[in-house]
């Protein structure tokens, strides 16, 4: 797995830079290796506070939480991880990541790496995915957030899918950009973000592993499923009926005027308010 051309990756890291420069305060750039290959972690907030590790959309980065990190940093640890074998810093030049069980094996590899033994886990799209899959296999989540999880409650919407065809059958920068801007409305998405996710088109990325899907009713954590009320991915009102059905201790919320794709930095602040006041409250004494 590698760019197509040197200048694609050359192009693609500077925007990586742009986006990991948004950052506030302090970050520690870590480099975790497992036998899957060499994971890049962000770590930043309080250094004695519980971990709280943050798994991307795809195509993201780790670098997409820097609107988050600094109000979810006061009482945590942060720990936002690239996810092997996407376009990031993240090097998956060890054994192949095939299905679930290598995905599951890679992220206890990671968090043995960093000594976390119990930490809050919250992952967006593609991460909530992946997120949702780790709460039910590791006994080390202690509380999951899901923000706006694909595959995981409802169907994708056809009309996503079909206006994503071209870009995922022959990714190209432009074609990721016209996608993000159209599911967006052509507003919302940080434009650093952007460029980012678009120059990660020129990145040869493994398949990514979408099957099974996890089965929220295996649940035993508290779990907060927010939706991004102008997403096209899905029926936003669809998935949190869903998941208050079937997830057994679960809160849900709508993230008002924001799309799938301008999570986690569109409409930060209030995002930032339901996710630390979620975690506080998972973390008080006879919720766990």
């Amino acid at each position: 797995m590698a760019f197509r051309t040197s200048r694609g990756a050359d192009d693609f890291f500077a925007a990586y830079d742009a986006v990991l420069a948004k950052w506030p305060g302090p970050v520690d750039a870590l480099e975790v290796p497992t036998a899957y290959g060499t994971t890049r972690v962000h770590a930043c907030g309080a250094p004695d506070g519980t971990p709280l590790v943050l798994l991307h959309g795809g195509g993201a980065t780790s670098t997409v939480w820097f609107a988050n990190v600094r109000d979810l940093g006061e009482r945590h640890r942060i720990y936002a991880i690239d996810l092997i074998g996407e376009a990031g810093r993240s090097v998956a030049d060890g054994e192949a990541v095939t299905g679930v069980g290598d995905q599951m094996a890679w992220l206890d590899a990671v968090l043995d790496q960093l000594g976390v033994e119990t930490a809050d886990l919250c992952g967006h799209s593609y991460g909530a995915w992946i997120a949702l899959h780790y709460a039910i296999h590791s006994p080390r989540v202690r509380s999951l957030a899901l923000l706006d999880p694909t595959a995981c409650f409802t169907r994708w919407n056809p009309r996503y899918l079909l206006r994503a065809l071209p870009m995922l059958l022959r990714p190209t920068p432009r074609r990721t950009r016209d996608f993000l801007r159209w599911e967006t409305g052509g507003s919302g998405i940080d434009p650093a973000c952007l460029e980012l996710q678009a120059r990660g088109a020129d990145f040869r990325a493994a398949k990514p592993i979408t099957s099974p899907n996890p089965d929220p009713a295996r649940l035993t954590v508290p779990t907060l499923v927010l939706a991004a009320e102008n997403s096209k991915a899905h029926d936003p009102h669809r998935l949190i009926a869903q998941a208050e059905r079937v997830v057994p201790d679960v809160r849900t919320a709508v993230l008002p005027g924001v799309s799938h794709h301008a999570l986690p930095t569109g409409k930060a602040a209030r995002l930032n308010e339901i996710l630390a006041g979620f975690l506080s409250e998972a973390a008080a004494p006879g919720t766990e």
